[in-house]
């Protein structure tokens, strides 16, 4: 499978991009996804607020997906992750300064849309990064 056709790779570039409408069709409406630094959310609604608060934060924000592993409902993926923190977002400062983490993604699946996810990401090498 084309990994630009899995379900992290499309909500991960949906988010980018800021289209946290395209999110309806891939998330159920009570997803959790467990995130770091307080940004788990319990509900369809809320994920969208995270990804908004999260390009408002940084609007260069990219995930570039380097590979995904699949198996029954479930879906794995090593991101990179990219952008400018512009404004405050997560418990990191809005310095201006640019960064660079890896993240990894693991999505349950029910009928094609994530039930339940966790990423995980190197929060403090983001922090340290950004720090004045």
């Amino acid at each position: 499978m084309d990994l630009r056709e899995t379900v992290i790779f499309r909500w991960l570039a949906a988010g980018d991009a800021g289209d946290v409408e395209a999110f309806d069709d891939l998330f159920h409406p009570n997803a959790v996804v467990h995130a770091p630094a307080g940004l788990t959310t319990t509900n369809l609604a809320d994920e969208k607020v995270v990804w908004q608060d999260a390009i408002a934060a940084m609007p260069d924000l990219r995930h570039d997906v380097q590979e995904v592993a699949l198996g029954n409902d479930l879906e794995m993926a090593r991101v990179v992750v990219t952008g400018t923190m512009a404004r405050g977002f997560a418990g990191a400062e809005g310095s201006g300064r640019s960064f660079r983490i890896d993240q990894a993604v693991i999505a349950h699946l029910r009928n094609g849309k994530v039930i339940e996810a966790w990423e995980i990401a190197d929060i403090a090498a983001l922090r340290a990064q950004v720090s004045d």
